[in-house]
This record gives C-alpha cells, sequence and structure tokens, in this order.
C-alpha cells in the first residue's frame, strides 16, 4: 500500500529524519494500536499517534467525559461534557487526521472482553488511572505477546517502561499486584510530558527506529525536572511472565 501525495505530504517533516523515509511510514501506516484510557495520558498519545499517521487507533474509556477531567484531558472540551471519552476521542482525532481509522470502545475492560476490546494489534498503550485494569492488559499482553508501553501519573512525577515479554520484565515484575483506585492529585502538564513520552516510545516502536525502554524504568520528577532510570529484572517465580520463554 503506498502513500498518497496528501500522506507524503502530511507527513514530509517526520519522513525526511535519517531512516524513516517512506518505509518507515508505510509502517506506521499499516499498524494497529490501542490506548487504553482516554484520559490525562490518552490524550497526548492518541493525539500525536494520530498526526503521526499510525493507520488504526482503537481507544478503550467506557467513563463520560466530566468538567473536573478538563484541566489535563486535552482530547475533550466543555462541549462533550456527559459524552464517551471513547466516542469523544473519535471526534476529536479524526478531525485531527482524517486519513487514519479510529475505532473507540467504550465498554469497561474485564476478563470476559479484553479480548474483543483488544482486538489485533500490533501494540498496547497503558494510559490507565488504575493497576487493577493495568494487571488485566499486562497479562493478555504478556499471554499472546503483545508490546505494551505502560506510564503512570501522580502530581508532578511519572513513570514509563516498554514492557515485550518474554524479552522483559512484566508489568506484575515491575509492580507486583494491585493499589486500590482513590482519586490522585495531577497537573495537567505532568500527563502531557508522560503521554509525550509514551508516544515516542510507540512510534519508535512502530516505525522500527530507534531504541525502546525495555527491561528500565524512567522516572521523571517534574519539581526537580530530573530524569532517573532504574534497570528492571524479571521475577523468576512472576505469576504471569515467570517460565514463559
Amino acid at each position: 500500500m503506498a502513500l498518497s501525495e496528501r500522506e507524503q505530504n502530511r507527513y514530509h517533516r517526520q519522513m525526511i529524519f535519517p531512516d524513516w523515509g517512506e518505509e518507515a511510514q508505510l509502517r506506521l501506516k499499516n499498524s494497529r494500536v490501542l490506548i487504553a484510557g482516554a484520559g490525562g495520558l490518552g490524550s497526548p498519545v492518541a493525539i500525536y499517534l494520530a498526526v503521526a499517521g499510525v493507520g488504526t487507533i482503537r481507544i478503550c474509556d467506557c467513563g463520560t467525559l466530566e468538567l473536573s477531567n478538563l484541566n489535563r484531558q486535552i482530547l475533550h472540551d466543555d462541549s462533550r461534557i456527559g459524552k464517551n471519552k471513547a466516542v469523544s476521542a473519535q471526534e476529536t482525532l479524526s478531525r485531527l487526521n482524517p486519513e487514519i481509522t479510529v475505532e473507540p470502545v467504550t465498554d469497561e475492560l474485564s476478563q470476559t472482553n479484553v479480548q474483543a476490546a483488544v482486538g489485533h494489534v500490533d501494540l498496547i498503550v497503558d494510559c490507565l488511572d488504575n493497576f487493577e485494569t493495568r494487571q488485566l492488559l499486562n497479562s493478555y499482553a504478556v499471554k499472546n505477546r503483545i508490546p505494551m508501553v505502560h506510564a503512570g501519573v501522580y502530581g508532578m512525577r511519572g513513570q514509563l517502561t516498554f514492557i515485550q515479554s518474554p524479552e522483559t520484565p512484566c508489568l506484575w515484575c515491575i509492580h507486583s499486584g494491585t493499589i486500590p483506585k482513590v482519586l490522585f492529585p495531577i497537573v495537567g502538564a505532568t500527563a502531557g510530558v508522560i503521554g509525550c513520552l509514551e508516544a515516542l516510545e510507540a512510534i519508535k516502536y512502530l516505525s522500527g527506529i530507534g531504541t525502546n525502554l525495555r527491561g528500565r524504568l524512567l522516572i521523571w520528577d517534574g519539581f526537580t525536572m530530573e530524569f532517573t532510570e532504574l534497570p528492571q529484572k524479571k521475577m523468576p517465580d512472576c505469576p504471569v511472565c515467570g517460565g514463559i520463554k
């Protein structure tokens, strides 16, 4: 499938990047990605994957937009309050780039529907706000050998890693168990910083350019503007990825 003249013009500034060209752009065009969550992290991730030319974006969120979301969830605006976030995201992304396909998934992720919700994708991007659903996605990704970009934010801090089982530790290895879902503080720009880094990890993997954070957890402290990198190791007895080769 060749790029149209319009697509070549739209993506010209990234296609002139060394080793990118039409080949890498076609890889993006032929890619399918699931973005789990259309909130603070999902907003910049979805926007930048859409404008980069990722061909099919499935975006999953069962929530409806509230006024208190708008300090960070830049996929949406006041006119969308009360609307499902995945549907709102589709409206925004389709306007930003009509060349791509956006598939909203409005069901809550669960053991019974995770396969249908994820579908046949090349990459999962974790933009969730709770570890119970994250671990559900992690288990599915490990079982089906789907790479996953994981990130989390709190206040002015965030973390990021690239999971690709069995080569890397899975999310359970990095953070065993779950944390009760609570209301936590978040500055919108924090979600913007970490979400943009998530998008870049996804674009690098899908285009085949650059290296990913495999086996490394990147920590960002917005208070001090410092990055810290922590090596991660697989748990030999991990209940999710232990024994998988």
